[in-house]
């Protein structure tokens, strides 16, 4: 998190490591993450889809420092998050600040894009049921948004191999690798 925030990169910034490495304290934000932004602001969804693209892009300004690992596949010398969809990301009183650093990788940016791609066409959104269709809806502009600045063709680099990775996850559900095998055959079917 230092290294990205040393290139201007908005994180928290870390005020204390523990003397084992294994602990730290990070400087609170203040606000909530960009799907409690769309819960009480649903009128900005397009907007925050567009934040978010801009923020993979940012990242992937980035080089990628030695000290991180490579990425699961693919070839590429840039910096990745590996988790940076709405849920990471916290709207503070100076703006977004990205968190949950700690599958930060090396890579080709198409993969970073193409994990959140899946990741919000295909995650569980808890909803009452009359929220459902609101749900819906903010999903499909939120990725809408999202993929117009991020671009689908880079998105759809790496989706089948992303799928296979993720549904081998033992923290996805059945429903949610249901849902990325069905993101799959759309993006195989539509392009999109």
């Amino acid at each position: 998190m230092e290294y990205a925030r040393q290139h201007g990169y908005p994180v928290p910034a870390v005020e204390r490591v523990s003397g084992d490495g294994m602990e730290l304290v990070m400087q609170r934000i203040d606000g909530p993450s960009m799907v409690g932004a769309i819960e009480r602001r649903p009128w900005t969804v397009r907007q925050l889809g567009t934040l978010l693209a801009d923020l993979h892009r940012r990242l992937h300004d980035i080089p990628a420092p030695d000290f991180v690992p490579a990425g699961p596949f693919g070839d590429g010398d840039r910096l990745l998050h590996l988790d940076l969809h709405p849920l990471n990301v916290m709207i503070g009183p100076a703006g977004p600040v990205v968190i949950d650093w700690t599958g930060a990788a090396s890579g080709d940016p198409a993969l970073d894009t193409g994990i959140a791609w899946l990741l919000m066409a295909a995650g569980e959104v808890p909803a009452a049921a009359w929220k459902r269709p609101l749900a819906a809806w903010a999903r499909a502009s939120l990725l809408s948004s999202f993929l117009a600045v991020a671009g689908v063709r880079s998105a759809l680099t790496y989706l089948a191999d992303l799928v296979e990775w993720k549904c081998a996850d033992p923290n996805m559900t059945a429903a949610e690798a249901s849902r990325m095998r069905r993101v799959l055959e759309k993006a195989a079917a539509t392009g999109r």
